[in-house]
């Protein structure tokens, strides 16, 4: 029994072997975006394996991302070209994981989201189009309905700030402002809608698309600033009513 459950060990561990070797090849360059990879049956000579093997390391490296497959006599495998955008969803969700498993506290992660968010106003005040304008308005006209649920408010505000930083015209930093953005920032929205004052952040809001416009680097840094404040005192607030609840509840079941 034993030797069978080794055997059954061996080809996964190679397709893992194989695997990091093409992962390694594309991070290095030598397999470039879009070029198409050694059919199974050439991989699997090269590397001294069955097909079977060669078929779960390429399942690997689609699930990461890494390659495409495409059916027909032109099909196989290519080396996927992942864009910026891609990443997003990867990046924030894994700043979600991080934080919820580490227990950060959400001053550490409130220093760390507006600390990031600041280091784009400038090149966001020079590099900003109008279509950044429009989408940051158009979540403001969202945000003002009395109706809009605090769900839609706390992704009005993602959205809003999103456009904010993807202003700067920089992918890479958009990249890296996803996790900030899209993934501390709705945690901290989850802390404090129920203490936020919607009319405040609005007016915020405001201000910050007014400097925008105006190509004010300064100002905007000093909005994120104040922000960075209100978002710390509402999530004291927020916090500090929770415990008096909390104190509470012996003294409403005596």
């Amino acid at each position: 029994m034993s030797d069978n459950k080794e055997k059954q060990r061996i080809p996964k561990d190679l397709s893992t072997v194989i695997a990091d070797a093409i992962r390694a090849d594309i991070v290095s360059g030598r397999l470039a975006a879009e070029q198409r990879l050694p059919s199974e049956a050439e991989l699997a000579e090269t590397h001294g394996v069955s097909r079977a093997t060669v078929r779960e390391a390429l399942k690997r490296l689609a699930a990461q991302s890494l390659i495409r497959t495409r059916r027909g006599a032109t099909g196989g495998a290519f080396v996927h070209r992942q864009s910026f955008e891609e990443a997003y969803a990867d990046m924030a969700s894994k700043a979600t994981l991080l934080i919820g498993l580490n227990e950060i506290d959400l001053a550490t992660a409130c220093e760390a989201r507006f600390a990031l968010e600041r280091g784009c106003m400038r090149l966001a005040a020079k590099h900003r189009e109008s279509e950044h304008l429009e989408i940051m308005r158009r979540e403001i006209t969202r945000q003002k309905d009395p109706e809009l649920s605090d769900e839609a408010f706390c992704a009005s505000d993602v959205a809003f700030h999103r456009a904010l930083v993807d202003a700067a015209g920089n992918p890479v930093l958009s990249w890296q402002l996803a996790a900030a953005v899209e993934g501390i920032e709705p945690l901290m929205n989850m802390i404090t809608y129920r203490q936020r004052d919607r009319d405040a952040v609005i007016s915020l809001h405001e201000a910050i698309v007014d400097a925008l416009e105006a190509r004010v680097g300064s100002k905007l840094e000093i909005l994120i600033d104040y922000l960075r404040d209100q978002t710390l005192r509402t999530a004291h607030a927020a916090r500090d009513s929770r415990d008096a609840a909390r104190r509470d509840i012996p003294a409403r079941t005596l």
